[in-house]
């Protein structure tokens, strides 16, 4: 009989990191090319901000430490941190201006590699 491979138990979050993620980004593309305007509601892309940063955190967290099978799993979560340094640094360096969707553009490949890596099966050794 042909056994299943378990894909890893972290997958859940790095699914939401990354639609969450693909949600801010929709947005703010939106909003700078006027298709929508969000000037009474701003909050909305500050609040997926923030589930961007808490969701790709907890990925990332929950893959080096605690999700099973460990070696997919860390590979997932490791391919994933590099995501959290334009993260972190968007907040700081403004968001007005040219530099803000290209630093926020900047954490896709990680973010995306995370998710593939994620969702593929673990190697059984």
């Amino acid at each position: 009989m042909r056994q299943r491979r378990q894909r890893t138990s972290a997958m859940p979050l790095f699914v939401t990191a990354a639609v969450a993620y693909t949600a801010n980004v929709a947005l703010g593309t939106a909003v700078a090319t006027r298709v929508i305007d969000t000037s009474n509601f701003r909050w909305v892309h500050h609040a997926l901000y923030i589930a961007t940063c808490v969701t790709t955190a907890a990925a990332a967290v929950t893959g080096l430490f605690w999700a099973e099978p460990r070696r997919a799993s860390h590979r997932a979560a490791l391919v994933l941190l590099p995501a959290a340094a334009p993260l972190a640094a968007i907040a700081y360096l403004g968001t007005h201006g040219r530099r803000h969707p290209l630093i926020a553009l900047a954490a896709a490949p990680f973010i995306l590699a995370g998710l593939v890596c994620s969702l593929r099966p673990a190697d059984r050794k």
